[in-house]
């Protein structure tokens, strides 16, 4: 029983951080994406997008604060105390953890939620989504 507990104190921390690395990984890669897709003038929302983008990975000192973390872990803390093994789960709650993001960089602005562009939830929810499962595959089926 020692062993278990000790060894699932180790586990935890490690998929955590495998997690946020495949989730950064993504967040960058498909933002890169789509913002080299509203510059070049291949997107919906054009300029603003990029703006919007732009905007929120000038700000990453505070997505990467505790304030993009603590939604994460208050997913992996439920999932664990409730023993939660399913993947959906997981997958959900890292997406809308992380979807969750931008309207946190905008708190206390005046129309937080009608100034970020669809895509730039899209891209935030997708990354998040990975992460969660990444968690999920590592230490969340035997939770």
């Amino acid at each position: 029983m020692f062993w278990r507990t000790l060894g699932r104190l180790i586990l935890l921390p490690i998929a955590f951080l495998i997690a946020v690395s495949v989730t950064g990984f993504i967040l960058v890669t498909l933002g890169l994406e789509h913002i080299t897709h509203a510059l070049h003038g291949q997107s919906d929302d054009g300029a603003e997008v990029a703006t919007t983008i732009v905007e929120l990975f000038w700000r990453g000192s505070l997505l990467m604060s505790g304030l993009s973390i603590l939604p994460a872990l208050g997913v992996i803390i439920v999932g664990e105390v409730a023993r939660i093994r399913s993947w959906l789960y997981y997958m959900i709650g890292g997406g809308l953890a992380l979807a969750s993001v931008p309207l946190l960089s905008r708190l206390g602005q005046a129309d937080a939620i009608a100034a970020v562009p669809a895509i730039v939830w899209q891209v935030f929810a997708t990354a998040g989504f990975a992460g969660g499962l990444v968690y999920w595959l590592i230490a969340g089926r035997k939770a």
